[in-house]
């Protein structure tokens, strides 16, 4: 679809305008974080940093956003509850990256910005159906709607919380996803979205300077469960109220890597008596790095998953049958990918390390010169 340069402006300033605010904004919020004692000190494995680095600069991310969207954006009903839910996630992201709340509160502050937001209308009421054999053409959740709509809101809330584990991953996915977004909004001819996703874009897009390897800040929970929330908010009232057949799909695709990852991390522990909730160093990208990557590495690798995905999800909403099945193909590789990669031991390179000491002891004890004390030159010299 075409647009006139009066139409497309406002997506334009909206990228503009956040992406500047957001990189203005982080240095000031830098300082704030030192000052408040949102500082993310090493102390287990699963942190891939050595030295204390401040994090909560997902505020100027939250920031530049919703500033963006108020100059550019027609606030409505819809709107308006979805940026009250976003001021409760960052106020409680900001207050757990000074002093970490205990996960239920968390939980259940996330379901309260989610009933906001479908007080509000935000609500997945109807979706077209997948099933191509019946003569239905839409489902109609009814009285399930609520409660799959906070479902889906609150999961991928979590799931872009849970892959912020490297320098740039979380704020890059996000981007991406964002971007996908914009661009399918943009061919749908939906400029509100489209002004939405592009204020979310470039609040992301000013942050990545200062969060990219290796960070000088991390967006902490206040940044991704924003950004999980935003998106999955947007969704809701963009990408779930496309009438295609296919569409039901689309949102999923998207989200496709941080969704896959949260379900195969949650579905492992359970496996194996664990606690779901409980962290651990068995997501994707700690995989990346046991196998040997570093982070950029990874990060990159993670980057081409999330864009791979992106571009299915714009052929399958704007192409033709033969795209369809080329996209599907696409991503049944993506799958086998990430799920090679999940299977990958995660202590597999502590078995390396073991292997490597015991060979190198094995090797001590078996050499002459280990076992016996070395000559001492000089002595003989002087003999």
């Amino acid at each position: 679809m075409m647009f006139e340069r009066e139409d497309i402006l406002p997506v334009i300033l909206a990228l503009g305008v956040a992406m500047l605010i957001s990189f203005i904004a982080t240095p000031l919020v830098k300082k704030l974080a030192y000052k408040v004692g949102a500082v993310d000190v090493p102390k287990d494995n699963r942190r891939m940093h050595d030295h204390p680095i401040p994090r909560m600069g997902g505020l100027a991310i939250f920031i530049g956003c919703v500033v963006s969207i108020l100059l550019f954006a027609d606030v409505d009903r819809s709107l308006r509850g979805i940026l009250i839910g976003a001021c409760i996630i960052v106020a409680v992201g900001v207050v757990d990256d000074a002093h970490p709340l205990g996960a239920g509160v968390k939980f259940i502050l996330q379901i309260v910005s989610a009933l906001i937001a479908v007080w509000h209308g935000v609500v997945i009421q109807t979706i077209a159906n997948p099933l191509f054999f019946t003569d239905t053409p839409y489902w109609n959740f009814g009285i399930w709607a609520v409660p799959i709509t906070v479902i889906w809101i609150v999961a991928v809330t979590n799931s872009v919380n849970l892959i912020d584990g490297l320098d740039g991953l979380a704020d890059g996915v996000s981007t991406i996803g964002a971007l996908t977004m914009l661009i399918i909004a943009l061919m749908m001819g939906d400029l509100e979205i489209a002004v939405i996703t592009a204020a979310l874009v470039g609040a992301c897009v000013g942050f990545i300077p200062y969060n990219r390897n290796p960070a000088k800040i991390f967006m902490g929970d206040t940044g991704s469960t924003f950004l999980g929330y935003m998106l999955a908010t947007v969704s809701v009232i963009g990408l779930f109220k496309l009438y295609a057949v296919i569409s039901f799909i689309v949102p999923f695709i998207i989200l496709g890597f941080p969704i896959f990852d949260t379900a195969s991390a949650f579905t492992r522990r359970i496996l194996k008596g664990q606690n779901p909730m409980k962290a651990d160093r068995s997501h994707t990208h700690h995989k990346l790095i046991d196998m040997g990557m570093n982070q950029k590495q990874a990060v990159a690798t993670l980057y081409m998953v999330a864009g791979v995905l992106g571009l299915c999800a714009v052929m399958i909403v704007t192409s033709g049958y033969i795209k369809v099945i080329l996209s599907i193909a696409a991503l049944v590789g993506v799958a086998i990918t990430v799920a090679r990669i999940a299977r990958y031991p995660h202590d597999h390179h502590k078995k390396e390390e073991c292997s490597h000491g015991a060979d190198h002891a094995a090797q001590g004890e078996s050499s002459p010169s280990a076992a016996e004390p070395p000559k001492d030159n000089h002595k003989e010299a002087g003999k």
